[in-house]
């Protein structure tokens, strides 16, 4: 049996699997990190606009995570957390797994990926094909939805594995800290920048790219992008179609402070927006790409002589199936009641009404540290 063959919920995993054998570690890889182009966009998203930068982290090897993920595993080697050779074990809707599966081949280290039923077929090829054990959970949690549920498994995996290193995405300082080459290429690129648009999920590449930035241009204003139905800036959780920003917990990576202002979008616009970005540009993406673009394109509109700049997460091809499939939007509702929201609708905080399409707010609280009203179940993280 090959010891990375994917297993499911209640598949029995022989020894082989349970314990897989450490790949040579391939140090060269690590030249390919990073450097990624930063692109002009200025297809109407959906009005005409000044134009935005947009960082194509799918161009990157291993995407925008591996920059994360080498980090986190460097790190965890330095301070003895992470032995020579012992696994790394994972919880992921798919982005981070893929930088996990670079980062295991470059340090030597086997990976293994909690996912879940959602996981789109071709990510779950890719992730195998990229050396990768993937435990697959097949229904949410009654509470936590999905990303509960792939945390529990996640446990049973560790305890199998008494040797293996969680990173703990969620949580991790050195998540962060993987961006700070990103934040020196993009001030390296620009001569000025007066607004950053970052989607939040785990927390990581907002709050490694705030910091750096702001110490070269004091005044930055930032907006976090977020997606409906996440509890991330204090809104209810609930059921969601978009994966890859959003959560249904309260990341400690997210810098709270630093964002001046938060938008909520839905799956309408940033389907829309992808779909743009694809006639009109060529470069797009999934539900991150497609959300802050809507956002980036709001802000150079509404803020006339202001840089803007943004980071694209991903491409298009995961998303195929998804975002630019006529069929799977019509089961999902999405397109079917109309255009999408062409500008937010504002509120004053972020319990004041339950977001359910394009929404803007400039309140930004920690809702870890503020009394909110008790959250449902969701689905979709990275």
């Amino acid at each position: 049996m090959d010891p990375f063959t994917e297993l499911t919920a209640g598949t029995a995993a022989s020894a082989a699997v349970l314990h897989p054998a450490p790949p040579a570690a391939a140090p060269e890889l690590l030249a390919l990190l990073g450097r990624t182009p930063l692109a002009r966009i200025a297809a109407p998203l959906p009005h005409p606009h000044p134009g935005f930068w947009a960082k194509l982290e799918a161009l990157g090897a291993g995407g925008m995570k591996a920059r994360a993920a080498v980090s986190m595993l460097l790190g965890a080697r330095a301070r003895g957390e992470l032995l020579p050779g012992a696994p790394v074990v994972e919880s992921t809707s798919g982005t981070l797994g893929l930088g996990l599966a670079f980062a295991g081949q470059a340090l030597g280290h086997p990976v293994v990926l909690v996912g879940d039923a959602e996981l789109e077929p071709s990510m779950r090829a890719l992730l195998t094909a990229h050396g990768a054990r993937l435990e697959l959970v097949e229904r949410p949690a009654r509470t936590g939805g999905w990303q509960a549920a792939r945390i529990e498994r996640l446990h049973s995996v560790l305890a199998e594995l008494p040797d293996a290193y969680w990173p703990d995405q969620y949580n991790n300082p050195d998540n962060s800290a993987g961006y700070a080459p990103m934040a020196a290429e993009i001030g390296d690129a620009l001569d000025h920048l007066d607004v950053l648009v970052c989607s939040v999920g785990t927390g990581g590449h907002s709050a490694g790219l705030t910091g750096p930035l702001r110490r070269r241009w004091p005044n930055l204003r930032i907006i976090g992008v977020d997606s409906i139905g996440s509890t991330i800036f204090g809104q209810p959780a609930r059921t969601r179609v978009m994966r890859g920003l959003g959560s249904s917990i309260h990341p400690r990576n997210v810098h709270y402070e630093a964002f001046d202002e938060v938008h909520w979008v839905g799956p309408d616009e940033a389907v829309d927006s992808c779909r743009r970005l694809a006639r009109g540009c060529f470069v797009t993406g999934g539900w991150s790409t497609g959300a802050v673009a809507l956002v980036s394109a709001w802000a150079a509109r509404t803020r006339p002589g202001d840089v803007v700049a943004t980071v694209f997460p991903d491409g298009p091809h995961r998303y195929l199936g998804t975002v630019f499939d006529d069929d799977y939007c019509h089961a999902h509702g999405i397109g079917v009641s109309g255009p999408p929201a062409d500008r937010p609708v504002e509120i004053p905080h972020p319990r004041a009404v339950e977001a359910t399409g394009w929404t803007r707010c400039r309140t930004v609280l920690d809702p870890a540290e503020t009394v909110l009203d008790p959250a449902g179940p969701e689905e979709g993280s990275r």
